[in-house]
């Protein structure tokens, strides 16, 4: 049977892994996959809470309602996200983060 400490487990795994990604890559496409794999590791954690807190016998729905908002979130996020590094190969002709440390000053 699968317990909530199971689903912990699995989303602190991908959680670290994201967070590990993010910290050691240096290609701006793969922080980016990190950093949704670190919103991902959020709403199984948000989605294994809500089935495991039964209201009145009934799962409690109210984070799982969260989980719709945080989807919209990362939609955006992806949307916004893909055209600045669209735009910032196309004037560097790079996805290496180096190239936007030389944009400062």
């Amino acid at each position: 049977m699968v317990t909530l400490n199971h689903y912990l487990l699995v989303s602190g795994l991908l959680f670290s892994i994201g967070l590990v990604g993010v910290v050691v890559r240096r290609n701006i496409l793969t922080i980016y996959m990190c950093l949704e794999m670190m919103l991902s590791a959020a709403n199984l954690t948000l989605v294994a809470f809500s089935r495991f807190r039964l209201v009145e016998g009934l799962p409690d729905y109210n984070a799982q309602a969260l989980v719709f908002f945080t989807i919209t979130v990362a939609a955006a996020e992806v949307a916004v996200g893909l055209a600045i590094i669209v735009a910032l190969f196309r004037a560097r002709q790079s996805v290496d983060i180096t190239a936007v440390e030389k944009l400062k000053g």
